[in-house]
């Protein structure tokens, strides 16, 4: 389990309502806005978070730094009608809204105007708060394009792939759960980390690009 002290929780808190809201209203208004009725008729065309929630992704992000929330439905059909790169485009909407809140919150860090010192000892400072943004936004975006279903990226791999390739993709989609718990969980209790190597150090060269040192 990861350091949760009270600044820590309250910082992941924020995190999850704003990250994990956005990222899947942007699923949500990337539907609506290519032809398809089906996130608004399911209540998901809001910024509300009590609409995008999942109590179990929200308490793994507390917990462990990541998490998920509930999927938003669509009509595939619907998308394909308007452009063959409909689905994608909802999928990839997502983890790219996660990428700009990263984006914005690097620049405020190195614009260097943000106070080091919290206003309470229970509070994160803004510089502590927005590194951790940081570091989740892009956590989340990375782990979301990851070519493996349930993810986003399995949706945007299958797009990006030659047609022929498609049906043996399609044939592989039902054990990519069990393909994200052997890389994440299993695997790393074996002495082979894996998702180290395709997560996490994209990760941290992520960061150390974004805050060009000053920081990480």
């Amino acid at each position: 389990m990861l350091n949760l002290t009270p600044p820590s929780l309250i910082t992941r808190l924020v995190t999850l309502i704003i990250a994990l809201t956005l990222h899947e209203f942007a699923h949500a208004y990337m539907a609506d806005r290519l032809g398809d009725p089906t996130p608004g008729f399911a209540g998901r065309l809001t910024l509300n978070p009590l609409r995008h929630l999942d109590p179990m992704g929200s308490l793994m992000l507390i917990l462990a730094g990541f998490g998920w929330a509930k999927p938003v439905p669509i009509d595939p059909s619907a998308l394909r009608r308007r452009t063959p790169a409909g689905v994608m485009w909802v999928s990839l909407a997502g983890p790219l809204t996660n990428l700009c809140l990263a984006l914005f919150s690097a620049l405020l860090l190195r614009s260097r105007l943000l106070p080091a010192v919290s206003l309470a000892s229970f509070l994160p400072s803004p510089i502590q708060f927005f590194l951790e943004f940081t570091f989740i936004n892009l956590a989340l975006f990375l782990f979301n394009i990851l070519p493996l279903s349930p993810l986003d990226g399995d949706k945007v791999i299958e797009f990006l792939l030659p047609p022929q390739w498609r049906s043996t993709f399609a044939l592989l989609r039902p054990y990519g759960p069990l393909l994200l718990i052997l890389l994440v969980f299993i695997l790393p209790r074996l002495g082979i980390n894996l998702f180290a190597q395709v997560f996490y150090a994209p990760l941290k060269s992520l960061m150390r690009l974004l805050l060009g040192g000053i920081y990480y």
